[in-house]
């Protein structure tokens, strides 16, 4: 390949120094804008798709959401046992596509140690197919089986955080943790979600990293529990098929509603609709941003076309000089499409460090995550370089259209 008339375009528009930087800074920030936008907007889809899978994809979750006040509780109850075991059963047999279930209680905790070694961990009891529909992952020793449930073990399954607090010295698999005033082996220790938010769409996160588990069963006969306080806390129901979520809520809704006598004690979370809630958030966000850089791609674009303008006024005894020694019209143009094409370039390429940058600029004072896909990269540096020849064609048009002897007599 002949690189001469390239690198004589570069050295053409090196003569404008000003005026090519200034063309450039419409184009660095169009395409600066595009590939920023993607970089957090990439990592924002990740993070969310993480935090959503921490919830379980193909889950509905039911809360149990009784009032904090006795008389009003009294007066609820009398409709509505609050939120059982019972129910996860019913709706295991009668929502379309429901798989499996698993249940959880809080345990109020007022003292949790362990050789020594103390912190604010929480307590809950879970069935055993709490792990596995909670997208939970062990780093170390068992899950709660249901043996431990018929047997009622006094056997506990650590979250990561709660480990480190408990045992910051050394393993905790198979040592004793104190949880109010029960003993219990740890038979279990889960992996770290490394989850940077403790909420998604208003949704708790990151509860069961700090949190000691124990089977259900033997939370219910070794620790106490208000009269009136729902018998579970929170049910997980496991869908086969994520397309018959909405329509799997909405007849679990039914049947909590039919079970509870009407009674407003329960709420539903819809993971995947929370995620696609999300992603509809992002999409509005790409369409502004994307205005907004495609303006500055179209800013570059018209100063493209002006500073190729302002090249052929002034280059016009050199366009009738080339005319005169037997250049063609389609050389003429040939000509100042290359220096378009350098131009668009190296803004495009200058613009993908420059949105690199920001990118990772704006997640440090956000927050936010980073993440890179190729494609949105490659399609804005073309889309540059595109819309750069785009406007450069009418001025290399206008250079070849030049009468060769006006030219040579122009001053």
């Amino acid at each position: 390949m002949n690189l001469a008339p390239w690198r004589e375009a570069w050295e053409e528009l090196s003569r404008r120094k000003l005026r090519t930087l200034l063309t450039l800074l419409g184009l660095i920030f169009g395409v600066g804008s595009i590939v920023a936008m993607q970089g957090v907007g990439e990592g924002s889809r990740r993070e969310a798709l993480h935090m959503v899978e921490s919830l379980g994809l193909n889950n509905i979750i039911v809360e149990a959401h009784s009032p904090a006040d006795d008389q009003a509780l009294k007066e609820m109850r009398k409709r509505s046992l609050g939120l059982t075991l019972a129910d996860a059963r019913a709706a295991l047999a009668v929502v379309p596509g429901a798989q499996s279930f698993a249940a959880e209680k809080h345990i109020r905790t007022y003292d949790v140690f362990a050789d020594g070694a103390g912190g604010d961990v929480g307590a809950s009891g879970v069935s055993p197919d709490y792990f596995a529909l909670s997208s939970q992952k062990l780093a170390s020793g068992r899950t709660l089986t249901e043996a431990d449930s018929r047997s009622l073990a006094a056997v506990a399954v650590l979250g990561h955080q709660a480990a480190v607090e408990l045992f910051p010295g050394g393993r905790a698999l198979g040592r004793l943790v104190k949880v109010n005033h029960v003993w219990l082996r740890v038979v279990g220790v889960l992996a770290d979600r490394d989850l940077d938010k403790n909420q998604f769409e208003g949704v708790p996160l990151g509860g069961a990293s700090n949190r000691v588990f124990i089977p259900l069963a033997s939370a219910r006969v070794r620790f106490h529990f208000q009269p009136m306080e729902d018998a579970v806390d929170r049910i997980l129901l496991r869908i086969d098929d994520p397309s018959h979520l909405a329509a799997s809520a909405r007849v679990l809704g039914d049947v909590l509603s039919r079970r509870h006598g009407g009674a407003d004690d329960t709420r539903l979370i819809v993971p995947q609709q929370l995620y696609r809630q999300h992603q509809k958030t992002q999409r509005i966000f790409s369409i502004v941003m994307g205005a907004i850089a495609g303006v500055s791609l179209l800013v570059g674009g018209i100063g493209i076309m002006n500073i190729m303008l302002a090249n052929v006024l002034e280059r016009r005894r050199e366009i009738g000089l080339l005319r005169a020694v037997g250049a063609r019209r389609h050389d003429i143009v040939v000509r100042f499409l290359r220096e378009a094409v350098v131009i668009c370039v190296a803004g495009a390429l200058i613009g993908v460090v420059f949105g690199t940058l920001l990118a990772y600029l704006i997640a440090a004072f956000a927050g936010w995550h980073v993440a890179w896909a190729p494609l949105p990269i490659v399609v804005s540096v073309v889309l540059c370089t595109g819309i750069g020849l785009a406007f450069s064609v009418y001025p290399a048009r206008q250079a070849a259209a030049l009468d060769p002897i006006e030219a040579i007599r122009a001053e």
